[in-house]
């Protein structure tokens, strides 16, 4: 599918006029006070509605066909912004628009776009879902743009690595760049040894799709310099020290960084932002062959520092290390890298709330204030030098794996920091990529993090 595709679908609402039915969104002091349609009242009161968040009440004709429907927002419909999500998976099938609503049209119907994603390339059976109106006070554009890429991450990541290895990522980035005419340049197998990538093609030598590192090029020289780099480990065994078999089953999702800035970038490019944007994505299949590098090797980074491989399964930040340092080599105004990086993360904050690193304050305070406005959270956690020395190595200047298991999201970021030298504003988000539960906006499955919120900071720079 292409991006323009994922626009197309992003969600199904309708932009012109005809006939529709109506959804009164309301909370219990609406049912209490009377302030809604009198025959939606008196057929609320009726059927004992007390407009609980999500509840949805159909509301017949006189003559017994469909007339509308409540939709519950419950006393604190500010604390569930994408609530209508729920609406895109409960409403029947049909044409609909919202009657009265507490809330903003754009959050209304970017919940309700958000909820209504489905991943059913494998089913033979496809659900009709219902078509919502666009308020005329609501930002049409800005809403598909962002639905179109929270659903390309999403669709990115739910794929499974039959059908989505480093060839396959590689197709999809490319057709990204095609449809916003942006340049690509890829380094692929041995050549990533001739153009000084050794530690991605020491983590992807061992699949049978041959690592690459993949480059986007969009936007005006003289512009912000924007670059985005994404962990692209399209499936993670783990290499020689092996995951459990429970702790592989997910594990088609540890692209979730590349999928996420590939959505991001589709919003950038598709707002026609005036930055001057590269994108980073190594991509590599973390896998068990003949060749596969070690525990106890030693290996030379793009930027000259050695690692000790302590663990093969911390990968990632490996791949990360020689991308950073090569978008590091050009110094951009804001450097920003997404991955599925540690478990450390998920016990510290849950799946929902990404680990945000960064030593530079005044960004944290600026993504964290475009985080609550996006409704599209993260967490800043410290930099603490104090463990530096765990990232040392005995033999070489660093670890991938430090001993004890403590503060994993930590040493991983402080690892990383350690190949981001020139720029002054760097911040590295350590995200799930995924929902282990349904929620509103969501159902179970490949997620998009940050990004929304990314995308309203870039947007807003000066």
């Amino acid at each position: 599918m292409t991006p323009y595709q994922y626009i197309e679908r992003s969600a199904p609402f309708l932009t012109k006029g005809g006939k529709t039915l109506p959804i009164f969104a309301v909370t219990p002091a609406h049912i209490e006070t009377g302030t809604i349609d009198p025959i939606a009242l008196d057929w609320a009161k009726k059927a004992g509605y007390k407009a609980e968040a999500g509840s949805l009440l159909l509301i017949p004709t006189s003559d017994g066909h469909l007339g509308g429907a409540l939709f519950g927002l419950g006393s604190h419909p500010a604390e569930s912004p994408f609530l209508t999500g729920k609406l895109a998976r409960t409403l029947p099938a049909g044409d609909w628009h919202i009657e009265t609503a507490p809330l903003t049209a754009n959050r209304l119907i970017l919940g309700y776009g958000l909820g209504s994603y489905r991943f059913d390339r494998y089913k033979a059976e496809r659900v009709e879902t219902p078509r919502l109106m666009i308020p005329q006070d609501a930002d049409a554009d800005d809403i598909h743009r962002q639905l179109a890429g929270v659903f390309l991450a999403r669709d990115l990541i739910n794929t499974p690595t039959n059908d989505m290895g480093p060839i396959e990522l590689e197709k999809a980035f490319r057709a990204l760049a095609d449809h916003y005419k942006a340049e690509v340049s890829v380094i692929t197998g041995d050549n990533l040894l001739t153009h000084n990538f050794p530690l991605v093609h020491t983590v992807g030598r061992a699949s049978s799709e041959a690592p690459r590192l993949l480059e986007m090029r969009w936007g005006k020289k003289g512009h912000k310099k924007i670059t985005l780099v994404g962990k692209g480990v399209c499936f993670d065994t783990g290499g020689l020290d092996i995951k459990p078999s429970s702790s592989m089953l997910l594990m088609k999702k540890d692209m979730g960084g590349a999928a996420n800035v590939m959505g991001l970038a589709l919003m950038i490019m598709d707002a026609k932002l005036k930055v001057d944007l590269r994108v980073i994505v190594p991509a590599v299949e973390n896998s068990i062959a003949g060749n596969a590098f070690r525990p106890g090797d030693v290996y030379t980074s793009r930027k000259g520092l050695t690692v000790q491989i302590d663990n093969t399964d911390a990968e990632g930040r490996l791949i990360l290390a020689d991308a950073l340092t090569y978008a590091d080599e050009d110094q951009p105004d804001l450097l920003i890298d997404m991955a599925t990086l540690t478990g450390a993360a998920r016990v510290a904050l849950g799946p929902d709330v990404p680990a945000l690193f960064t030593n530079d304050d005044t960004l944290a305070y600026d993504l964290s204030e475009a985080s609550l406005e996006a409704d599209d959270p993260l967490w800043r956690m410290p930099l603490f030098a104090g463990y530096e020395k765990l990232v040392r190595s005995q033999i070489a200047d660093l670890t991938n794996a430090p001993a004890g298991g403590m503060a994993g999201a930590i040493t991983a970021a402080l690892f990383l920091k350690r190949f981001v030298t020139n720029t002054q504003s760097w911040a590295h988000f350590d995200i799930y990529g995924w929902a282990p539960q349904e929620r509103p906006h969501s159902p179970v499955g490949g997620e998009a993090q940050v990004i929304r919120a990314l995308y309203r900071h870039i947007a807003g720079m000066k």
